[in-house]
């Protein structure tokens, strides 16, 4: 019996060693194939690019994967615990593998079932960061042998660290830091036991625990977490029973851009950084992007140019509703799927349900739940005659007709927008404007976009009007070709004929005309931009060649490269806001060439600056210590593209221009402000750029698909006032600025026809600026004028103008 008991025996243990050779050897297979774990060790997972504004407030996020990369110092106690307790409760006791969870799992797979279960959370690292999803023996056991190997190479804390970054949270966030703000909008060290005993839950299956789609589901799971949490010891069964009894408590947070009134610039920033880096680097990269942005500014930007928009708008009568729904069942229904303007907050979508000759009766479309779902609750307003008074003209096949009701006007099912009555009860009918414009506030010493409009609503167009729109500037052109012949030995005090003028191109004629038909005779170059004369423009950039002035536009950076043809000298060349005001600056901070930004300065992932706006150098800013020395000075290496007596005797005349030209209505605002209308050809654009010592604003209002604004819209009427209402608002705190003459330059009395020196207490005189070595006429001189007193023609420097002048392209007023 004995022999036979060590028969078997020996039979058993070569069977042993024969098993565990072929284990051996089928693990050692299994290691050669193993991929290299070290890659942990240089681990950078897709994170989100943030955008800032200037002020520090978030204005957007982008990213494939929605991860904010979380040091494990930063993650609380209590938010570890909760994933320990759900995922691992012995994960710092453990060598990689759990054998009890392995036995169980191996024991499910062995009676035909899923390879699931027994994973620790160094098991789930091994297999999210190395390996597929596949479920199988042989993945179990390259995860186990990796398991072993993470374990030694790396800290426990490491190890955490990396889970708690990589797992897939569910609603497009992955890590715990990005799914606490898309859940709850908190940061992770605000989450409460509840909360983050939800967070734990999800890694488990998103989808399974959806708070929406199967809430009560989430809610055992979440439960059941701080069941494990109060078990192993981590909360008190007093605090656990509590946050049990809280609700979820979900609010997730929407994605895209979220500063009001900056999805324009947002927008903007985000085609830069693809175009600087790539896509790779703005969804995947983690930067952070610090724009210069003036939220402040920019909100009173938007609702300036809205305001605008909508006042030319209303005066053009009302087009009729956003659509037609049957209201015969629930009205909100079918209102609710009508898409509404995101970004203009104060409207919201109505369906009338009564009309009559008081007005209408509307139900307001309804908000929704976190969920996404319609809100509950129906609510009812009333719009009356009085406040739909501009609708009373509504256009009918293209024709604008009068009604005497509002029920000749709407009808019950059409969706209407609507706008609350500031401080009463009631509502007012709006329509969203088919004119556009763009407009664009800059600091001229740095080139900072501080704010940017690029059309009434980013919801309702995504295109923008302040850098993509190729617009022609018309009359606000007209300071560059000024510049150029103030740069070039005229003066503010020449005289030039304001009067008929023919330019023969090869065999064309072209005979511009003043906005008003009429001529003024000799005028000095101040009355000429003042009074924005197209006769005396054309005559001066003939008197000069073109050539020049289009040199100097391409200095300034009005266009890349314009053809000199005579039309060109009244705008008739198409260019963008942006362009424009970045030109406008040059005039507006002595003559300096500047480059328009809207970033200030980019950081990688670990805080690196990569790339910084402000290239000016600062020697003695890095100082150990102060020894009485003086305080640094930022020295500005910029190319000087302009005299800066130049640039301050343009600047002097565009301060006509609002005191007592074409853009008085600006003088309202009693400050140094310098300016230029702009009208073009048919009033298609109209055009206002002005600026104080520090701030540059320019702004345009013309149909996407240009046609005529109506006659005797110009800039002075239509673009100004906007203009008026921003510079109002965000120079109310701000105390006046002289502009600043520059060393050097003489100030003389002149006689404000003639040019000429004024004598004492001479009538109609005004002050000059002049630069060294030059003064006024010391006889009366005209240029452009005949020996018989009348205009002389004059010949175009390129036969090609006669394309631009044949297109009728060209400035007014």
């Amino acid at each position: 019996m004995i022999r036979l008991i060590g028969y078997f025996f020996g039979i058993g243990t070569m069977l042993a060693l024969l098993v565990a050779a072929g284990v051996a050897v089928y693990v050692g297979n299994l290691t050669k194939g193993l991929p290299d774990y070290e890659v942990l060790a240089s681990y950078e997972p897709p994170v989100t690019t943030r955008v800032h504004a200037s002020d520090g407030a978030l204005m957007g996020e982008f990213a494939r994967e929605r991860r904010l990369y979380l040091p494990i110092q930063a993650v609380p106690d209590r938010v570890k615990a909760a994933f320990l307790s759900a995922e691992d409760k012995n994960f710092y006791s453990h060598p990689g593998i759990d054998l009890e969870g392995i036995a169980r799992a191996a024991v499910v797979y062995l009676r035909g079932g899923p390879m699931t279960g027994g994973s620790t959370i160094t098991q789930q690292v091994a297999k999210n960061f190395l390996l597929t999803n596949e479920r199988s023996l042989e993945r179990k056991v390259k995860e186990a042998i990796l398991s072993f190997r993470i374990e030694q190479a790396y800290s426990k804390d490491r190890i955490l660290e990396l889970y708690l970054n990589e797992i897939f949270f569910g609603l497009g966030s992955y890590g715990i830091a990005g799914a606490a703000l898309t859940y709850f909008d908190k940061s992770v060290s605000e989450l409460t036991v509840a909360e983050a005993a939800y967070m734990a839950a999800l890694p488990k299956g998103p989808s399974n625990y959806h708070p929406f789609k199967y809430t009560d589901r989430a809610i055992e799971r979440r439960n059941w977490v701080i069941d494990q949490m109060v078990a192993n010891g981590y909360v008190s069964r007093e605090e656990g029973e509590k946050s049990k009894a809280e609700p979820l408590g979900v609010t997730p947070r929407r994605g895209g851009t979220y500063l009001f009134a900056g999805e324009y610039f947002t927008e903007e920033v985000r085609r830069e950084i693809i175009a600087r880096y790539g896509e790779d680097a703005l969804y995947e990269g983690g930067l952070s992007v610090r724009t210069s942005l003036d939220p402040e500014m920019q909100r009173v930007a938007r609702k300036a140019m809205q305001r605008g928009l909508m006042k030319y708008d209303m005066l053009r009568g009302y087009r009729g509703p956003v659509t037609t729904i049957d209201i015969s069942g629930d009205w909100a229904v079918p209102l609710g799927e009508v898409k509404r303007l995101d970004d203009v907050p104060e409207w919201r979508l109505a369906v009338v349900l009564e009309s009559s000759k008081a007005g209408l009766t509307v139900g307001l479309q309804p908000k929704r739940k976190a969920s996404g779902a319609l809100a509950d609750e129906r609510e009812q307003a009333t719009v009356s005659k009085e406040d739909m008074s501009f609708a009373m003209r509504h256009v009918v096949d293209g024709k604008r007709v009068k009604a005497d009701s509002p029920a000749d006007v709407l009808k019950p099912g059409d969706v209407v927008f609507v706008e609350k009555k500031e401080g009463e009860d009631g509502y007012m009918l709006r329509q969203p404007p088919e004119v556009s414009g763009g407009m664009v506030a800059m600091d001229p010493h740095t080139g900072r976009v501080l704010a940017m409009v690029g059309g009434f609503s980013y919801a309702q167009s995504e295109f923008n009007r302040a850098t993509q729109a190729m617009r022609q500037p018309g009359s606000s052109f007209k300071p560059f070709v000024y510049a150029a012949a103030l740069d070039n030995g005229y003066t503010p005090a020449s005289v030039i004929m304001d009067g008929p003028i023919t330019i023969r191109i090869g065999n064309e004629v072209w005979s511009p005309k003043n906005y008003d038909g009429r001529a003024a005779g000799p005028s000095t170059l101040r009355a000429g931009i003042e009074r924005s004369r197209n006769l005396m423009t054309v005559r001066l950039a003939n008197d000069m060649g073109m050539k020049l002035v289009a040199e100097y536009a391409e200095r300034f950076g009005v266009y890349d490269k314009m053809p000199p043809h005579i039309a060109m000298s009244l705008g008739s060349g198409e260019t963008t806001v942006m362009r424009m005001v970045s030109a406008y600056s040059v005039m507006a901070n002595g003559g300096r060439q500047i480059k328009p930004s809207l970033i200030d300065r980019i950081q990688d992932r670990y805080g690196k600056t990569v790339f910084k706006h402000d290239e000016r150098g600062c020697e003695g800013c890095v100082a150990e210590e102060w020894a009485e020395q003086p305080e640094p000075e930022l020295i500005d290496n910029a190319e000087q593209v302009l005299d800066p007596m130049t640039a301050y005797q343009i600047t002097s005349m565009m301060e006509g221009v609002v005191t007592r030209g074409t853009a008085v209505t600006v003088s309202e605002l009693g400050r140094p402000i310098a300016g230029k209308t702009g009208t073009t050809n048919d009033e298609k654009d109209t055009w206002f750029m002005g600026y104080t010592p520090n701030l540059v604003v320019g702004l345009y209002l013309g149909f996407d698909q240009p046609r005529t604004l109506g006659k005797g819209s110009t800039g002075g009427g239509l673009a100004a006032p906007i203009f008026k209402e921003f510079m109002a608002e965000v120079l109310k705190d701000v105390p006046p600025t002289e502009f600043q003459v520059p060393e050097g330059m003489k100030l003389i009395a002149i006689n404000r026809k003639t040019g000429m020196q004024a004598g004492a207490g001479e009538p109609g005189t005004i002050m000059e600026a002049f630069k060294p070595g030059t003064g006024p006429a010391d006889s009366y001189w005209v240029i452009g004028m005949g020996e018989d007193g009348g205009s002389i023609t004059g010949e175009a420097l390129s036969p090609q103008a006669s394309k631009a002048i044949q297109t009728g392209g060209g400035g007014l007023y």
